[in-house]
């Protein structure tokens, strides 16, 4: 499916991505209610970018470029409906080459019990780092992904 992919610029699209998001798993087995995704999809610390499929909201993603991983990929969402179109392929591929610009490396967190993600981001050439034993919820952990440019010391940022 063609997407355009594009900053959030709107307190609407920010409300559509809190629902997507709040009404969709993993969201839903980690307890983010829709205020709680609202409040995480308008950080003004991180950078949201929303697909569009027309005019509609298909899909976002939220990066955090600040902090000990800048390029880190905090959320990816696809609408039910929108789901298996490549969407959330676009989206990462988006997210890869705005993080290259400024770092070498993409991090990314999959929560345990999410094996669509984990295939999806293997299929992408992320690498398995390590666990998060018991890091967002009782019982189930986060994996921690990385694709890599190579090491900071031969990394050059964009102009």
């Amino acid at each position: 499916m063609n997407v355009t992919i594009e900053s959030a610029r709107t307190a609407t699209d920010r409300e559509a991505c809190a629902r997507m998001m709040s009404s969709s798993e993993p969201w839903i087995t980690l307890g983010r209610d829709h205020d709680r995704c609202l409040a995480i999809v308008s950080d003004p610390t991180r950078e949201l970018y929303v697909a569009r499929a027309g005019s509609d909201v298909s899909g976002f993603i939220l990066l955090n470029m600040h902090g000990p991983f800048p390029g880190y990929i905090q959320t990816v969402c696809v609408g039910e409906t929108a789901r298996g179109l490549g969407i959330g392929s676009q989206l990462v591929a988006y997210a890869e080459a705005r993080i290259s610009r400024v770092s070498p490396n993409v991090f990314l967190c999959v929560s345990s019990f999410n094996a669509g993600a984990k295939r999806l981001y293997e299929r992408l050439g992320y690498e398995f780092v390590g666990t998060l034993a018991n890091y967002l919820i009782e019982g189930q952990d986060e994996l921690l992904y990385r694709k890599s440019l190579g090491p900071w010391s031969t990394f050059t940022p964009a102009p």
